[in-house]
């Protein structure tokens, strides 16, 4: 009996070992820098340069009627002295009314440059979100962190870092698309 004690144990303690080290294998907790992908991702700089181009067309939009709309100021400062008391409350008027459609309309160009920014965003997060589910059902992992930078993850090995690696395969993915 005390000649199968021994191997038994042995065996006990090789498969304890064994399967200590293969669900450490198997339950490896990783993560990625979101920041560093949503900076590093060449569909970000990409759709953001779209984005900056359409803003500052808008943006350019509301500054020529802001300068067309400071002229007839001046013009009407110039001419001021000249009209009677019923031109010149019409032309405050017309002025005031100006003033307040261009303010309007700053404010809805300024709402639409805010929504727009927000979907391109949520696009590219979504797409780095597929991208990542993917990779960590083609890798093996069971569980990918998402650190910010707003206390996600306090500490992690560098080994645990799958930054570089993800961005370097997604960006591949999208030049391939």
């Amino acid at each position: 009996m005390n000649k199968l004690a021994l191997p038994i144990s042995i065996i006990a303690l090789v498969a304890t070992i064994f399967s200590f080290f293969y669900t450490q294998n198997q339950s490896e907790l990783v993560y990625v820098d979101i920041n560093k992908l949503i900076e590093g991702y060449k569909r970000t700089k990409f759709e953001k340069s779209i984005f900056d181009k359409k803003a500052n067309t808008l943006k350019a939009n509301v500054d020529s009627l802001m300068v067309d709309w400071q002229n007839e100021l001046k013009d009407y400062e110039k001419e001021r002295s000249s009209l009677s008391k019923n031109e010149l409350e019409l032309k405050e008027e017309i002025l005031g009314n100006k003033q307040q459609q261009i303010n309007n309309y700053q404010s809805a160009i300024q709402k639409q440059i805010q929504e727009e920014d927000q979907k391109v965003t949520q696009t590219i997060i979504n797409d780095i979100n597929d991208y990542v589910k993917e990779y960590g059902k083609n890798n093996g992992y069971r569980i990918i962190f998402g650190a910010s930078g707003s206390g996600n993850i306090m500490y992690a090995d560098d080994l645990s870092d799958l930054t570089t690696t993800i961005l370097t395969d997604l960006n591949a993915s999208y030049e391939g698309k």
